[in-house]
């Protein structure tokens, strides 16, 4: 609206018919990434600031730069806790749990992390995450490489798309170990997914049938039968955006 606005300057003659126009914000929602067990009295979210340039302007994102940009140290801003009752840990503090986050997809999964270590939860913990490069995008390094060090985080498998000839994906990792991660399903694993809707998601979800298919040994129809009780028995969670 602001370009129609700057290439048609005389479109509109009163500011208030530019404000009439305007919807009203939409929320903005962001994955609580700390532990109420482990960090009583905080709330931490993950959040990458949005900046590109789009029609010879700098743009950026409303909420992400309010935040790295607008905002001090010690401000106050509104929020306010939108439960997802549907992305929770397992309520059997044994079960073991398959979290795959790239980018600030981790932010729930560091509270997992956190909030089974604060119950000491004894199920194992197996975490894939992904981004462009390890030298600079590679969120909580030091917590998640102490976790897997001293063995809370059991496994940890990580895909830096940039930092070879050819991109490597979470998907790409799964497959990898496709027979270890499908005996932890046949173990009772939990599978959880959080991040991007449009492609990673989907390209998770099409991972896990072509795995549950080889290690099966079964036609496509039987693999997604398979995932399909693996939601029934919430068994397989995914929160994505």
């Amino acid at each position: 609206l602001i370009d129609l606005v700057h290439d048609y300057p005389c479109i509109l003659r009163d500011p208030a018919d530019l404000v009439a126009m305007l919807p009203s914000l939409a929320p903005r929602l962001y994955s609580i990434s700390s532990s109420p067990s482990a960090h009583p009295g905080e709330l931490h979210t993950t959040v990458a600031v949005v900046r590109y340039r789009s029609h010879n302007r700098e743009r950026g994102g409303v909420c992400s730069t309010l935040l790295a940009d607008r905002t001090s140290t010690g401000e106050s801003l509104p929020v306010y806790i939108q439960p997802n009752k549907r992305f929770r840990l397992p309520s059997d503090p044994e079960a073991p749990i398959i979290m795959i986050g790239p980018g600030t997809g981790i932010a729930p999964f560091r509270s997992f992390l956190h909030e089974r270590r604060a119950l000491q939860h004894t199920g194992r913990n197996w975490l894939f995450f992904g981004e462009r490069s390890a030298d600079t995008d590679f969120l909580y390094r030091n917590e998640l490489q102490s976790m897997h060090k001293d063995g809370h985080l059991n496994r940890l498998d990580l895909a830096f798309s940039r930092d070879q000839d050819h991109k490597i994906y979470v998907q790409d990792r799964m497959l990898e170990q496709s027979s270890e991660l499908f005996r932890w399903l046949e173990d009772g694993a939990s599978l959880y997914v959080c991040g991007d809707a449009s492609r990673m998601a989907k390209d998770v979800d099409a991972m896990l049938h072509t795995i549950v298919q080889q290690q099966r040994s079964c036609a496509p129809e039987a693999a997604a039968e398979y995932v399909h009780q693996l939601k029934d028995q919430h068994r397989y969670h995914r929160d994505v955006y």
